[in-house]
């Protein structure tokens, strides 16, 4: 069973890192990364959202690699991670750092895939998409075990 939290996505991103982490995830925001929604460092990646409002978010810490249901949500992308701590921090991007959730994963490489969906209703609801959970964005984290390999977007969802 996942487990689910609202995190504000100020900057309209969602920050998912090794505990004790310094990296500066401003310097890995490309227009590449703008387009695949996923900003990738060797130690910390961040989430792009549709929404600068609360998103749901559900973290699945996983022991291999999930079936693709890549059809049933809007945009998915997988990146890799390393994540030395065994601790994965996960928290809007202005929250306070100590207050954050904390996931225990094995130590290493991660390898994340980000499902988000209700991105069309998000998006156009914009400030207002967060006060109901029917209109409100959602992002799954799954994080498993593997060696690095690069991003891939597995499917695109193009912001008309």
């Amino acid at each position: 069973m996942p487990d689910e939290l609202r995190l504000f996505a100020d900057y309209y991103q969602i920050h998912l890192f090794d505990e004790g982490s310094v990296t500066d995830l401003g310097e890995v925001w490309t227009e590449e990364a703008m387009a695949d929604q996923l900003a990738v460092a060797e130690d910390a990646v961040a989430i792009g959202t549709a929404v600068n409002v609360f998103v749901e978010v559900a973290i699945e810490v996983l022991d291999r690699a999930p079936a693709d249901d890549s059809a049933d949500f809007d945009h998915v992308v997988e990146g890799s991670v390393e994540i030395r701590s065994g601790r994965l921090v996960v928290m809007g991007c202005t929250d306070f750092e100590p207050d954050a959730a904390r996931f225990t994963v094995p130590a290493g490489w991660l390898r994340v895939r980000v499902a988000k969906s209700n991105l069309e209703v998000a998006a156009r609801l914009g400030i207002d998409s967060d006060e109901d959970h029917a209109t409100t964005e959602r992002i799954r984290v799954q994080v498993w075990p593997a060696a690095p390999t690069p991003l891939v977007v597995l499917k695109q969802w193009a912001h008309r």
